[in-house]
């Protein structure tokens, strides 16, 4: 029985050590686990650390992907991506090698403690709504029935613009 391909939306920071190498390799690792293929990759941003600000910028990224795993094997996925690249979580908010976030998951909506689909706070984000909205602006979040690009723009004035670098990253 062939599996069925879903889509989802991941986010990415970093803001210790070489971010852009961080960034890449996440990239990479995603892309070839087994079940995954990285699809399409937003610009490179550079953002104000949220909640703990007391620590260095970070950059910012989101990619789609096309996958069979589920979303809770996707987000295993992910943990042992974050693992390898020497994420260690210490301080809530605070500095980290890698973060990768599910956004979303085809239309699904879910609750389960291990992975919340949509990721709460998207809508309070503009560092996660700004890469986003470089390959999804029109992807309507499943909760708030909003275009990604509106909620965007409903954040203008309130948070820092994110920084487009030129440099971005090649699968």
């Amino acid at each position: 029985m062939e599996k069925e391909w879903h889509t989802a939306y991941i986010a990415l920071g970093s803001n210790m050590g070489d971010r852009m190498d961080h960034l890449s390799r996440a990239l990479k690792l995603m892309d070839a686990s087994e079940g995954c293929r990285v699809s399409r990759v937003s610009s490179i941003y550079e953002t104000e650390p949220y909640g703990n600000t007391d620590q260095d910028r970070f950059l910012n990224g989101a990619a789609e992907v096309r996958t069979v795993l589920s979303p809770g094997a996707l987000m295993n996925r992910l943990l042992e991506i974050e693992a390898e690249l020497k994420r260690e979580r210490t301080v809530h908010w605070g500095p980290r090698t890698i973060d990768l976030d599910i956004l979303f998951y085809d239309d699904i909506v879910s609750s389960d403690p291990h992975v919340i689909i949509p990721h709460p706070g998207i809508q309070d984000r503009l560092f996660v709504l700004r890469p986003l909205c470089d390959i999804a602006p029109r992807y309507i979040h499943p909760l708030l029935k909003k275009q990604c690009d509106r909620i965007a723009e409903s954040l203008k004035g309130e948070q820092e613009e994110p920084r487009r670098l030129e440099e971005g990253i090649d699968l």
